[in-house]
């Protein structure tokens, strides 16, 4: 038992060790101190809620020994961290379950995920949906026992032994990768132990919150010549209600699958004979040209030239810029002639080329240039997800070539550009990332340092909050992450801004400065939807398929009651057409009851249903895609409401 000597704002003097606590308390302790003894010492309510410490930013079990003074933070389930520690214990409690039920099943790695964790597994057959219930079963057995979680340490050769006997051949292989002079740190609840780098809960009675979600194949190493593993998914909280509130998320994104509604409202389809690629529909067609003609003018209207760049590059050009160093694994190659070219995966090299094309003043800058460029890349096919993630792609590509005392005023109006456009697509919150430089890139540190710094600052005259993402920005530079968030709370990360000070060099980019010296302008690459196929996604179910009338690809459907109406109807459907909609009649000879039904099931925003009253009052009978009926109203009056719709977005410029 640790006898508390004090607690002060000021650090006591006559104790051995003092912890700083978060509200800026020291406690004073006559020796070594573990989290959870400091945690007992402040309250019992938190030494029950504690499931880890952060001793001087550093996460670590609540067993961990302070011998030093220190700053401490007890870790609860309330804090993201937490619920961390929380999802990777469960991972832990899952391969326990497993080896409990199935003992010849070997464990081989189980990390924790967005939203949850995962755990690889090899064994003789397939789990099926009852393994997973049985599983989970056990998993709640095993948490209700309590059993506490301890670390111990063993050399690196030694734990290699050690899995060998136990017969985890892949847990001896990862351990074997690790330097023979390293120390090897094992967890162990009852009769189960595993490798890991920690923290863990205390004991496995933490876990009270945690579902298993679905069984799935993986690659063992992530390599397709390996062995192929099972891979099970979970997910784990701190509270009940949070749990709830997820399930419920990916009950209503089930619904709003694009694939599902892809198919059920004939925008596009996807074939095994091209995997990776998207076949667009008519109807799909158009919702894509909706949104590329939305960006066209957005292009126009600040200050950029389109421009069209061919999609095959010879090798050596892909050499020059550093991809086929960093990025060849990612591209598709061809070769004609006893040349190498590889199909381009991003657009920048060759609006490069263009900038080269004469010679370019300080006057010329910035000089900004757009693409609807058509890239692909060689994305493992396990990988692929719809139009989430595809091999072949078309990019809203734009790139700024600029002097460096330029970056920040264009960082910053493209920040409030993206954010408008955002607004414009029915989204208004944003998360702003900065991607710093990653251990594989080119270029200087000094350059790096430049480069990170205009990103953070351009944010901050933006006025918005940020994170930083150590080590995730591209080989060539930084850049900032803008993430939307749609309708049931995902967040999607669409628009991109790069500063890149290496490319435009090592292609010979130069402009002629007011010294008329030549220098070498800095490339800012950007890109406000990114993937076209993907935002369409994104837009696809954060709609659920009802799109805003300026989107959908079909505004308004004319529905007759009988035949003595279809010619009516059909010049309904022609007055609005010649308005500039979106507008089909159908003059099937089916009830109206099964007309109406049938397109309500395609998200119409609207429905006019023509009689014979309508027909002789020249009006029509309005339904919208809610289900409310408006009653007749005259052909013009619609004619005018959908068109005050349909423009609201667009500012009268165009449908």
């Amino acid at each position: 038992m640790v006898r508390v000597v004090g607690s002060s704002p000021i650090a006591p003097t006559n104790f051995l060790i003092n912890i700083k606590l978060p509200d800026g308390a020291v406690k004073g302790f006559p020796g070594p101190v573990t989290v959870a003894e400091v945690a007992q010492s402040i309250g019992a309510g938190l030494a029950r809620a504690a499931l880890a410490g952060k001793v001087n930013g550093r996460l670590v079990d609540t067993s961990y020994r302070i011998e030093a003074d220190a700053e401490l933070s007890i870790v609860t389930g309330k804090t993201p961290e937490g619920v961390e520690i929380l999802r990777h214990s469960a991972a832990h409690l899952l391969a326990h379950a497993v080896k409990q039920l199935f003992p010849e099943a070997q464990v081989t790695i189980g990390p924790v995920i967005e939203n949850g964790f995962f755990y690889d597994f090899a064994y003789k057959r397939p789990f099926t949906p009852e393994d997973l219930v049985a599983i989970e079963k056990k998993m709640t057995e095993l948490a209700k026992r309590d059993f506490a979680v301890t670390r111990k340490i063993l050399p690196r050769n030694d734990a290699v032994k050690f899995f060998r006997e136990q017969g985890e051949i892949y847990k001896a292989e990862i351990i074997q990768l690790i330097p023979e002079d390293q120390e090897i740190s094992l967890y162990s609840q009852d009769d189960f132990i595993d490798l890991c780098r920690g923290p863990h809960v205390p004991s496995t009675g933490k876990l009270k919150v945690f579902k298993l979600m679905r069984v799935a194949g993986a690659y063992w190493r992530g390599d397709s010549k390996n062995e192929m593993l099972q891979r099970i998914y979970g997910t784990a909280w701190g509270r009940k209600e949070d749990q709830d509130a997820y399930l419920t998320m990916l009950e209503e994104a089930d619904k709003r699958d694009h694939r599902r509604l892809g198919k059920s409202l004939d925008l596009f389809h996807m074939e095994e004979t091209a995997p990776g690629l998207v076949f667009w529909h008519s109807k799909g067609w158009v919702l894509w040209q909706q949104v590329e003609q939305y960006l066209r003018r957005v292009y126009r209207d600040n200050g950029y030239a389109e421009v069209r760049c061919p999609q095959i590059l010879d090798k050596s050009l892909w050499e020059r810029t550093g991809h086929w160093q960093n990025y060849r694994e990612n591209m598709f190659t061809t070769e004609s002639e006893k040349r190498d070219y590889a199909v381009k995966p991003m657009n920048c090299p060759g609006h490069i080329l263009v900038f080269k094309q004469g010679i370019k003043s300080y006057r010329d800058l910035p000089y900004r240039l757009g693409e609807f460029g058509a890239c692909h890349r060689n994305e493992p096919s396990g990988a692929l997800h719809g139009l989430m993630r595809v091999r072949g792609f078309t990019q809203d590509d734009g790139h700024i070539f600029c002097t460096e005392a330029q970056i920040l005023d264009e960082c910053v109006v493209y920040t409030a550009l993206l954010q408008k456009v955002y607004r414009d697509f029915g989204f208004s919150e944003i998360v702003y990332k900065v991607a710093t430089r990653p251990e594989k890139r080119i270029g200087s540190d000094q350059v790096w340092d430049k480069a990170e710094a205009a990103l953070i600052e351009a944010l901050k005259r933006s006025g918005v909050e940020y994170v930083i993402s150590p080590g995730e920005g591209a080989f060539y530079g930084p850049k900032i992450e803008y993430s939307l968030k749609d309708a049931i709370g995902r967040l999607w990360q669409c628009g991109t801004m790069q500063v890149d000070f290496s490319m435009p060099g090592l292609l010979g980019a130069e402009y002629v400065g007011e010294d008329n010296a030549r220098h070498t302008p800095v490339m800012l690459h950007r890109a406000i939807v990114g993937s076209m196929e993907r935002f369409l996604g994104i837009l696809i179910e954060n709609f659920g398929g009802a799109f805003p009338v300026w989107l959908a690809p079909e505004q308004a459907v004319v529905i007759n009651v009988s035949e003595a109406q279809a010619e009516y109807a059909e010049s309904v459907a022609f007055k609005l057409r010649q308005a500039g909609f979106r507008v089909s009649a159908d003059l099937r000879n089916e009830k109206i009851s099964y007309k109406i039904r049938e397109h309500s099931l395609q998200k119409l925003p609207y429905q006019l249903v023509v009689g014979d009253k309508e027909k002789q009052a020249g009006s029509v009978a309005v339904r919208t895609r809610g289900g409310e009926d408006l009653g007749a109203v005259a052909l013009e009056t619609f004619i005018e409401r959908l068109g005050n719709e349909a423009r609201a977005v667009r500012h009268g410029r165009f449908f």
